[in-house]
């Protein structure tokens, strides 16, 4: 009989499944290469003795042969280009292009799809989330895994739904962060111009915020979520005449995981209804 470690279910195999369960239980559930990487090559390379530096004047002509797309360009520059980039869409569809098309963040590199919108534009209320997770990756609209069945189960208790024109919903980010971790201050920056845009197009009446990210991102707080949430605040938008009532509260993937939060997600909704009720009675009840 074998006692060979590496054999099927030896120590070996069982030391491997161990560790692929941490990294899923992280969020590691995506590889980002083609093809495996040989690490004990890349160890070797490191141990080997430096080769020899080229001329300067070689080092600075091969700087000229760098890709663009490699040319990594300051947050800055990009949110500028970001910004320049939003301003030039006048309707939702030329928007959507020029996002989709904006090469300053390297999420788009890592993603499968552009997550853009999902209901009617013009509906009264506009729900904006964090950012794709890895069903709306695949399927290229936002609120469509275990979260977004539960957020229409939410709508719906107050009469609201993405397909009857009543609600439209987006998110902060329209590429999903590799292992959906949390994105970076600089991916919300480079994003924020489009959704501001975004919602000045839309033209809503009111926002409903789930989750921290979008509450942060547009009201420049840097409270968690369950500090945000429960209140309205007015948020002013480029080329809307007035500021927008705004609600922040609990994301649907959050109540997932915590139903005992489901009671304050409730009361959101209620003072959603009541602030639609006295904007447009009836709406979305008959």
């Amino acid at each position: 009989m074998s006692t060979d470690p590496r054999q099927p279910g030896g120590p070996a195999e069982r030391e491997l499944l161990a560790a692929l369960a941490v990294q899923l239980a992280w969020g590691a559930d995506e590889a980002l290469e083609e093809a495996p990487q040989n690490r004990f090559g890349m160890w070797a390379e490191a141990a080997a003795p430096p080769a020899p530096s080229p001329p300067a004047a070689a080092r600075h002509a091969s700087l000229s042969f760098v890709a663009p797309s490699l040319r990594t360009p300051p947050v800055a520059a990009a949110v500028a280009q970001a910004e320049r980039l939003a301003a030039s869409a006048d309707t939702l569809e030329a928007l959507r292009e020029v996002f989709a098309a904006f090469d300053g963040c390297a999420l788009r590199e890592t993603a499968t799809n552009f997550v853009f919108a999902d209901g009617v534009p013009g509906a009264p209320v506009m729900l904006i989330g964090e950012g794709p997770g890895a069903e709306e990756d695949r399927e290229g609209l936002p609120f469509v895994g275990p979260s977004g069945r539960l957020l229409d189960r939410m709508l719906a208790s107050i009469g609201l739904s993405r397909r009857d024109g009543t609600v439209y919903i987006t998110n902060v980010l329209p590429w999903r962060p590799p292992g959906n971790r949390s994105p970076t201050d600089s991916e919300i920056a480079l994003c924020l111009p489009f959704l501001r845009r975004h919602i000045a197009l839309a033209k809503p009446k009111l926002l409903l915020l789930a989750g921290g990210v979008p509450a942060r991102a547009l009201l420049g707080a840097r409270e968690g979520i369950t500090r945000l949430r429960g209140r309205w605040r007015m948020v002013e938008i480029a080329s809307l005449a007035e500021p927008l009532p705004t609600l922040a509260t609990l994301h649907p993937a959050y109540l997932l995981r915590n139903p005992g939060a489901k009671r304050e997600a409730w009361s959101d909704l209620v003072l959603l209804r009541r602030r639609l009720d006295a904007l447009l009675p009836g709406v979305g009840q008959n």
